[in-house]
């Protein structure tokens, strides 16, 4: 676990995404089995490794794609409660993640594009919290496990609802305490330890608690029904993998 830490805490983010290309060659024959499904590559395994910068989780991480619970919730929710696959779209994906971006990309109901201030596999170079893209020009925007990094998440989450079309929605997924009512930052703390200690990482800003949904709405968004994670029974959960402490919303833009 000692040895997990310090090559995520070490290695550059551009450098771990093309280094993990090449452990997932290894990995999708070595863990083969039928114990656990990954939803996204649709492997089957006899389990999803460990993964985490501060507190290790286990089961985290598929061998076959490196999809996370995130991901895998993600793609469960947009199977099963939009029209994502089937529609034609006009997607802003910012901070791609890989185990999606080839299977997207591949989707001839989609106009994909992708954004990132640092990663390799970004389309557009651009900060979330000035985005170079006209008003309502997306459908839809993915944007998951970015506004805890984000100095000013409010101003990020005004420029995601401006670029989409009315009618069409947002994904923002952030990590979630559910034991805190209320969402803490404090831009004084920037000992890297402390904020690791604090927000759960040593690049984050905050830590989001219960109140994330109404963050999301006071910029305009609206969010219709139960929590996605919820809804799955405990066997579809263990099955594939997904962290219970997630909110999965589609955060829609009215008309």
């Amino acid at each position: 676990m000692k040895i997990i830490k310090i090559i995520l805490n070490a290695l550059p983010r551009p450098i771990l995404i093309r280094f993990s290309y090449l452990f997932v060659w290894f990995s999708r024959l070595y863990y083969k089995g039928n114990r656990v499904e990954c939803p996204v590559c649709g492997g089957r395994f006899r389990k999803f490794l460990p993964y985490g910068y501060v507190n290790v989780r286990q089961g985290a991480l598929c061998p076959g794609c490196l999809a996370l619970e995130r991901h895998r919730l993600l793609w469960l929710f947009l199977e099963n409660k939009t029209s994502f696959f089937s529609s034609n779209l006009k997607v802003l994906h910012i901070a791609p993640e890989q185990c999606f971006l080839k299977r997207f990309r591949k989707l001839r109901n989609l106009t994909y594009h992708t954004a990132d201030l640092l990663s390799p596999i970004a389309d557009f170079k651009c900060d979330v919290q000035n985005l170079p893209f006209t008003n309502s020009e997306y459908d839809i925007v993915i944007c998951n496990h970015v506004l805890e990094h984000v100095a000013d998440d409010k101003k990020a989450i005004s420029e995601i609802y401006r670029v989409i079309k009315p009618g069409g929605f947002a994904i923002l997924q952030v990590p979630v305490d559910f034991s805190r009512a209320t969402t803490f930052e404090d831009h004084t703390i920037t000992n890297k330890a402390e904020r690791s200690r604090i927000f759960g990482q040593y690049d984050h800003l905050r830590v989001y608690g219960r109140d994330y949904p109404d963050i999301i709405k006071g910029a305009g968004f609206t969010a219709e029904g139960q929590n996605y994670t919820e809804s799955l029974t405990e066997k579809e959960k263990n099955r594939y993998g997904i962290n219970i402490n997630e909110f999965m919303f589609a955060y829609n833009k009215p008309l």
